[in-house]
C-alpha cells in the first residue's frame, strides 16, 4: 500500500530537504556553543552533544516527516514496538561480532594513504586523535552518577537521534522505491562519512548497514535504536569499569585482535558466525507489512 503523503517529492528532493534542516540545526548548535563555553569542559561537551543530537538529527527528522507525510510516526516506523525476536538477535549479533568488529577497527586504523597524500593522512590522524582525546576525557568518569549521565547522552540520546535521522527518515525516504539493499548501503556509507573519521570508516559503515537491515526486516525503528544504544553503551560502561579498576585497560577492545604476526583466527570465526546469524536474521525477522 502506497504511503500517504502531503507533498509529492522525489526521494532525492526529500533527502535534500532533510539535509537543509540538518544544516540549520548545525548553525543553531554553533550559535549556542559560546554560551556553553562558560561551563566546565566536560559539561560543555555534553551540552554540545545534546544540542547536536536534538537540533541536527531529531528536529530535522520530525519536521521533514511532518511536512511530507500524513502519518509521520508511521512513516518513521516509530509506531511499532520492537519484537522479542529482534531484541534477541540484536544481543546475539552484538556478542558474536565483537572479535570481528575489533579486528576491523584495528585494521582500518592501520591503513595508510598513498605517499603523495601524506599531508592529508597527517591532518586526518591529528583530527581523529584530538577527537579521541576529547572522547577519552568524556569517558574518564569514576563516579557512577556521572557515568550514568554520560551513558544517557552518548548511548540513549545518540542512539535515538541518529536512528531517527539516518534510518527512520533518510532510509525510509530512499527505501520506498523497493530497492532496499541499495538504500541500506547508501545510508550506511553516509552515516559513517558524517562522523568524519576516515580511520574508523569501515566498521562504522558495517554497523550502519546492520542497523539499516534491522529496520527493513522488523519495520520497527526501536530495534536499531536499541542496537545503536547498546553498541555505544558498551563503550561507556567498559570505560567506566576500566576507570574503577574492575577490568584491565583495553580488555574488550583486544578481543579478536591478535598479537603481531599471528593469524586472526578468533576474528575470522566471529565474522563467519556473524554472517550466518545475519542470514538467519533475515528469514527469522523479516515480515511483510504494509507501509
Amino acid at each position: 500500500m502506497e504511503e500517504k503523503t502531503k507533498m509529492k517529492l522525489s526521494p532525492g528532493l526529500r533527502i535534500i530537504l532533510l539535509f537543509i534542516f540538518a544544516f540549520v540545526g548545525v548553525l543553531a548548535t554553533f550559535a549556542v556553543v559560546p554560551f556553553l563555553d562558560r561551563l566546565p569542559m566536560h559539561d560543555a561537551t555534553l551540552g554540545v552533544m545534546v544540542m547536536q543530537d536534538v537540533m541536527m538529527f531529531i528536529v530535522p527528522a520530525i519536521v521533514v516527516s511532518m511536512l511530507l507525510f500524513k502519518r509521520p510516526l508511521h512513516h518513521m516506523n516509530l509506531d511499532k514496538a520492537p519484537s522479542w525476536r529482534g531484541l534477541l538477535m540484536v544481543l546475539l549479533v552484538c556478542v558474536v561480532s565483537m572479535p570481528a568488529l575489533n579486528w576491523t577497527i584495528a585494521w582500518n586504523g592501520s591503513l595508510h594513504l598513498p605517499q603523495f597524500l601524506d599531508w592529508l593522512e597527517e591532518m586526518l590522524r591529528d583530527s581523529e586523535q584530538a577527537a579521541q582525546m576529547l572522547t577519552d576525557k568524556l569517558l574518564s568518569e569514576t563516579s557512577l552518577p556521572s557515568m550514568l549521565v554520560v551513558l544517557a547522552v552518548v548511548s540513549l540520546l545518540a542512539g535515538l537521534s541518529e536512528e531517527m535521522f539516518f534510518r527512520g527518515s533518510m532510509l525510509r525516504m530512499l527505501g520506498n522505491d523497493g530497492n532496499s539493499h541499495a538504500a541500506v548501503w547508501l545510508v550506511g556509507i553516509v552515516f559513517s562519512a558524517m562522523h568524519v573519521q576516515f580511520f574508523g570508516f569501515v566498521p562504522r559503515m558495517l554497523l550502519g548497514v546492520w542497523l539499516g537491515y534491522l529496520l527493513v526486516w522488523t519495520r520497527s525503528l526501536w530495534v536499531p535504536v536499541i542496537a545503536h544504544a547498546l553498541n555505544n553503551g558498551i563503550v561507556v560502561v567498559s570505560a567506566y569499569l576500566v576507570n574503577i579498576n574492575v577490568v584491565p585497560k583495553d580488555a574488550f577492545e583486544n578481543i579478536g585482535v591478535p598479537q603481531e604476526g599471528q593469524f586472526p583466527w578468533l576474528a575470522l570465526a566471529s565474522a563467519v558466525a556473524t554472517v550466518a546469524l545475519v542470514c538467519f536474521a533475515k528469514k527469522w525477522l523479516h515480515r511483510k507489512t504494509t507501509k
